[in-house]
């Protein structure tokens, strides 16, 4: 306890705005990289299906802007002379878009990759593909509705 008192709750909440943005990030990153690698693919064989192949690789993006509002919030809920129960509870709101924001926007960039396979053979199915990624997508919203909830019902004051 006498290490959570030397950092602060300043630092705790902290950790968890940047833990917010950054795992979301993170998770972002990798899923539309996977679904960038794809879409090269299927770029390279038909020029003709960029744009439909872009907005599969732009999807698991959405995550790291999720953990970038949930940073900016905790962020402004943030005063220098915390306590450590204040900083706990920042950190915690911040967990759900950070690991929600993760682990689904890595599972939605290898979606929307077989999603674009499905525009590689059956272009005409293409919107199909969208639903699905859609339905990964869903679960990303909870956690960024989660950690927006429980920020808001911190009361520093």
């Amino acid at each position: 306890m006498e290490f959570l008192n030397t950092i602060g709750g300043y630092a705790l909440g902290i950790l968890g705005a940047g833990l917010a943005a950054f795992m979301a990030g993170i998770g972002s990153a990798k899923g539309t990289g996977i679904a960038g690698e794809a879409g090269a693919g299927l770029v390279s064989e038909d020029p003709s299906k960029f744009g439909k192949a872009m907005i599969m690789q732009v999807i698991p993006g959405t995550q790291g802007l999720y953990g970038f509002v949930i940073w900016f919030l905790a962020f402004n809920k943030l005063v220098p002379d915390m306590t450590v129960a204040q900083g706990l509870q920042v950190f915690a709101a911040c967990l759900p878009i950070a690991f929600g924001g993760l682990l689904s926007a890595i599972a939605q960039g290898k979606v929307a990759a077989a999603s674009i396979n499905i525009l590689a053979k059956k272009p005409d199915d293409w919107s199909k593909g969208m639903i699905l990624c859609i339905t990964v997508e869903f679960y990303a919203i909870l956690s960024l509705l989660a950690s927006f909830m429980m920020l808001n019902a911190i009361n520093l004051g």
